[in-house]
């Protein structure tokens, strides 16, 4: 059965402040988080929620990446233990975290897996057309599922090794970008690796063309389980009427999926930050998002999120003063 979203409900985006603002854009994101929790006044979320979609990359083989394909699996066993940086962030800043594997090449047994790595888009397609509606339900149902159970603010990030070289693509696909504007250091990578990487994204663009107007087959072309399933959170967010915070390159590579699926989705989105990925940059415009901050952060990861979450609150505070 293909997958569908329902209609996506409109915030109610009438300013609450009747003085003059006083703190920038935090006076604006005050405004912002009480049309979407329905409010005159913003509120501090009282259950904020990290959801990570974990998944390899086929075409981290290409030397693509820092990072060695054994990372993702690693990071996945340490973030689930509370460690990594976004876990020690996310605690301090009183978010909870759920790890979803989505796509890990591991072993271990995963009810949610879709499938063990998705394929190098250069090459070939990422995940077959069942794959892809299999990973975007799951999304779908996560989001769901953090909604019910009482989350009032939604922290999407992805983890693995590559992602940046299909989330690029997506970008550069969607919107009309050629590959050397949309390639950036990600995982902090070389020259040569840089190069491997623009060669790499050339070539699943010159794939991913043919599908550009079908979202589901473009993240099944040239994206990857993981990207799809955020496409999926992300719509399903916005249908469940809440307010979510936009980390790094891969989730607002899937927000340009999401708005495409459930058109007026991005209305209960906000970007946390603009990191130094110039497809990330790119993606933030075409979304006509303003990031409320510049931090200098070179991945997503949902550390950049992370990091803002205390921002979200203090918003809510300065506006009762207002």
């Amino acid at each position: 059965m293909p997958i569908e979203f329902a209609e996506v409900p409109r915030p109610d985006d009438v300013p609450r402040r009747t003085s003059r603002p006083r703190y920038g854009r935090l006076d604006a994101f005050g405004d912002w988080l009480a049309a979407r929790q329905g409010r005159s006044e913003p509120h501090a979320p009282q259950r904020p929620r990290v959801v990570v979609f974990a998944a390899d990359h086929g075409v981290a083989s290409r030397g693509v990446s820092a990072r060695s394909p054994e990372f993702t699996r690693q990071a996945v066993r340490e973030l689930r233990t509370g460690g990594t940086p976004l876990g020690l962030l996310a605690k301090r800043a009183g978010a909870g975290i759920r790890v979803v594997d989505v796509a890990v090449d591991d072993d271990e047994h995963s009810e949610s897996r879709v499938r063990r790595g998705s394929g190098s888009v250069d090459r070939e397609d990422a995940l077959t057309p069942e794959e892809t509606e299999a990973a975007v339900d799951l999304g779908k149902r996560i989001a769901d599922a953090e909604v019910d159970e009482g989350a009032d603010l939604l922290v999407p990030a992805e983890l693995g090794t590559g992602a940046s070289t299909p989330a690029a693509t997506l970008v550069a696909a969607l919107t009309g970008t050629e590959p050397v504007a949309v390639v950036g250091r990600g995982s902090g990578i070389d020259d040569n690796t840089w190069m491997r990487k623009a060669a790499a994204v050339r070539d699943a663009l010159r794939r991913a063309k043919p599908v550009v107007t079908e979202p589901l087959e473009l993240v099944g072309t040239a994206g990857g389980a993981d990207l799809a399933a955020l496409a999926g959170f992300l719509a399903q967010a916005a249908v469940r009427r809440t307010p979510v915070l936009l980390d790094g390159l891969s989730v607002c590579a899937a927000a340009l999926l999401a708005e495409e699926l459930a058109p007026g989705a991005r209305s209960w989105w906000t970007a946390a930050h603009r990191s130094t990925e110039p497809a990330h940059v790119l993606a933030l415009e075409h979304l006509d998002l303003e990031p409320l901050l510049d931090l200098g952060v070179a991945e997503g990861s949902g550390t950049g999120a992370v990091m803002v979450l205390p921002l979200v609150a203090m918003a809510a505070t300065v506006h009762h003063t207002l």
